[in-house]
């Protein structure tokens, strides 16, 4: 027997963790929209010219070390980011519009899966002018 796509994908898990090792998480499923940002607070947040970040459903996430993310509300009642208080490494996104919890693909130990790669860049008009944007082939509000 044959297994559907969609049953590949939901039994699909990926692990990842911090620069330090202390904090190790699981994630299950297909990602869901992957992205990058060039927003203002994700340049200085990841200390580059954007961030590379993919959703999944709360469930589908499990931290697996003894202890959890810090988690650091960046705009009160609505986004919350969540790094290592030991190495500093960013690992996840809580926001109040969004209902997947956003991880941070370059936190997961193997990036090359097909449903990683971006499908937009958030906040063009903020990018760098010497790298080029991600094209946008979900035709996204967003950006």
């Amino acid at each position: 027997m044959n297994a559907t796509p969609d049953i590949v994908a939901a039994a699909q898990e990926r692990t990842g963790g911090c620069l330090c090792g202390r904090i190790r998480f699981t994630v299950k499923g297909e990602a869901v929209y992957p992205h990058t940002c060039s927003c203002p607070h994700c340049k200085k947040l990841g200390g580059g010219p954007m961030m590379w970040w993919a959703g999944f459903a709360p469930e589908d996430v499990t931290w697996t070390s003894r202890i959890e993310p810090t988690w650091f509300e960046t705009f009160e009642g609505e986004a919350k980011r969540g790094f290592c208080p030991n190495c500093g490494s960013r690992l996840a996104a809580i926001d109040s519009d969004v209902p997947e919890l956003g991880i941070v693909v370059t936190a997961l130990d193997d990036t090359s899966g097909p449903d990683l790669v971006p499908v937009n860049q958030s906040f063009r008009d903020n990018s760098v002018h010497w790298l080029p944007q991600v094209p946008d082939t979900q035709n996204s509000p967003v950006g």
